[in-house]
């Protein structure tokens, strides 16, 4: 059996009386009062969440630019030192090998890529693997790093007179380097939850004592539950449910974060040639006309046949309704199609609709 590794924050999470669980090869903490009232914290005033599981990549060298070009959908030769792009590696075959963040530092020639947890350890052979014969060094940081995620509209004002960090001129998508504690702190504004908000990079050292004066001030911890409540109802994909090795970005709904115009880069072949024949899938929203709960695997149908499968399904907390994301024949993703969601031995009438179930609010 595979041993689960642990945070730097995991025993401040047992003395929290968090509930935990296994995700992405962590003991990770789900919840810890309920999910519901975490969530509104985030929507309302500001939550935080440990999320020092996620992997991070240096690549760094003559060649970096280059490579991180080659191994990633978006465009990184217009990415400026301090900026940030989301974006994803591809097999071959135009399969999502992992989605991620590419941050270009602010020393030449340097970038730092954060990925999923799960996908860590092979994200990093496969990226070793393409950087074979480059002239660029690519170091595993992971164990390096914690991290913290502060998410919601106080979060502005909660790193300022909390952890004196003043980051208001940082907008959407940009970084900088701050102190705390006498360590350095990489503070970036993105988040996944579809609210304001900053992620803290720094030693697990330092990153224990940016949790415990968070927590001293009230702010509220926040587990994976609520996490993907949040991102969920903003849209936001989960790999392993609407990305995976099995689903072009074209299926998902991203071809925006794929830069055909730019020069080769693993996966482009594929990815054009589905783009022009047109996808068999697509993702899609679905609300029900109904209180039931659609969960991942659940059925799609249409005049009984299966049409398509859930990939992620909650009655949203903000919103009240009853709805899902769902892979659905490409002819049946029209906004306004009936279909219906098995769930159980019943089915559920439903109408097609955006994947945003709520609007997000960043700082551009």
């Amino acid at each position: 059996m595979e041993t689960l590794k642990k945070t730097c924050l995991y025993d401040r999470h047992i003395a929290a009386g968090a509930q935990m669980s296994p995700f992405g090869g962590f003991m990770m903490p789900i919840q810890y009062s309920d999910i519901a009232s975490e969530h509104n914290a985030v929507r309302h005033s500001c939550g935080m969440f440990d999320v020092s599981h996620m992997g991070e990549i240096r690549v760094s060298g003559p060649g970096a630019e280059d490579f991180v070009n080659y191994i990633f959908t978006n465009d990184v030769t217009m990415l400026q030192p301090g900026h940030i792009q989301y974006g994803m590696m591809l097999y071959p075959e135009g399969g999502v090998v992992d989605d991620l963040l590419v941050y270009r530092m602010p020393e030449p020639g340097v970038f730092l890529l954060v990925v999923n947890a799960s996908n860590t350890d092979k994200d990093l052979d496969w990226i070793c693997r393409a950087a074979d014969g480059r002239d660029v060094k690519v170091e595993n940081l992971s164990c390096d790093y914690g991290q913290i995620a502060l998410q919601g509209p106080d979060s502005e004002k909660v790193a300022a007179e909390v952890l004196g960090m003043d980051l208001s001129d940082l907008v959407f998508y940009t970084f900088k380097y701050a102190g705390y504690a006498g360590g350095q702190v990489i503070a970036s504004r993105s988040g996944y939850t579809g609210e304001d908000g900053f992620e803290f990079y720094a030693s697990p050292e330092v990153t224990c004592r940016i949790w415990d004066a968070l927590l001293a001030a009230g702010v509220t911890p926040c587990g994976l539950g609520c996490r993907d409540t949040l991102r969920f109802e903003a849209g936001l994909p989960l790999y392993g449910h609407e990305l995976g090795q099995d689903i072009s970005p074209v299926e998902a709904g991203l071809g925006m974060f794929v830069k055909l115009d730019k020069p080769d880069f693993i996966g482009k072949a594929a990815t054009a040639r589905l783009r022009e024949e047109g996808p068999e899938r697509k993702l899609v929203g679905i609300e029900l006309q109904d209180k039931a709960i659609p969960r991942a695997g659940y059925p799609v149908l249409s005049d009984g046949e299966v049409i398509g499968e859930v990939t992620t399904g909650y009655n949203s907390i903000s919103t009240g309704r009853s709805v899902c994301m769902a892979f659905v024949r490409t002819s049946f993703s029209a906004p306004g199609t009936a279909v219906d969601v098995r769930i159980r031995k019943r089915t559920f009438p439903g109408i097609v609709c955006k994947k945003r179930f709520y609007d997000k609010k960043y700082k551009k």
